[in-house]
């Protein structure tokens, strides 16, 4: 009888060593695993440093590039929207730009955030041939990517929110355009810890795109708007 015994209390003191080092090794491999996705943001962070200014501080652009940020299916912009919306709007009265550059996602006939966008900021004042569309941003590196490809814009001041600010710098400035960020209020929008969350992954995922540069998906010949839009 005590022969078993002693082969339970052996096997059992075996296998909980095993699963110490494995604890051990997956903790480690954590650990790792989430100090390399805190180096894109820290490096993003670290790049836009004196590069973020507010509406009445900023440089003279003549295009600022506003990012989409959803709208509901009546079209109406989502808070989040309306807050760098309203930036924008800032930045165009104050003299800081001249034309407005809104991106966003047009994926289907039942969303379309940059004509939601060009009817805020017309309603408000902007002029319509001060505002030019870009109707296949649909994400950040899509929207520099086609911006400085298509558009030809080698400058402009970025308007969205602070999270996202410094990946949107990062992903212009390489991709050629020589930017400058505002950042934009919230405005009866609430704000989660999931933002961040999302920034992080997001900024990640970017530096691979700037490593690759791939392709968007939807590219097309060049487009004179910002031009036009500048003669005018």
């Amino acid at each position: 009888m005590i022969a078993p015994t002693r082969n339970v209390y052996t096997f059992a003191s075996r296998a909980l060593r095993l699963l110490r080092r494995k604890i051990w090794w997956i903790m480690g491999g954590l650990v790792a695993f989430l100090v390399l996705l805190s180096i894109s943001p820290a490096y993003a962070t670290f790049a836009a440093r004196g590069e973020v200014y507010s509406a009445a501080d900023v440089p003279k652009h003549n295009v600022a590039i506003v990012f989409g940020a959803g709208v509901y299916p009546d079209g109406t912009p989502t808070p989040f929207l309306q807050s760098r919306l309203l930036a924008a709007i800032k930045l165009y009265q104050l003299g800081k730009a001249r034309v407005l550059l809104m991106s966003g996602d047009n994926s289907s006939s039942h969303y379309n955030e940059p004509v939601a966008m060009k009817r805020y900021v017309v309603a408000h004042g902007v002029p319509a041939n001060a505002v030019v569309l870009d109707y296949a941003g649909y994400d950040t590196y899509d929207t520099c990517y086609r911006v400085r490809r298509l558009f030809g814009v080698d400058s402009a001041i970025l308007v969205t929110h602070g999270y996202h600010l410094p990946r949107a710098l990062m992903t212009c400035n390489d991709l050629g355009i020589k930017s400058v960020g505002v950042k934009a209020d919230r405005v009866g929008s609430s704000f989660s810890k999931a933002y961040l969350v999302r920034e992080v992954l997001s900024t990640n995922k970017a530096i691979f795109q700037l490593i690759f540069k791939p392709k968007p998906a939807v590219l097309g010949p060049k487009i004179d708007s910002v031009s036009a839009a500048l003669s005018q």
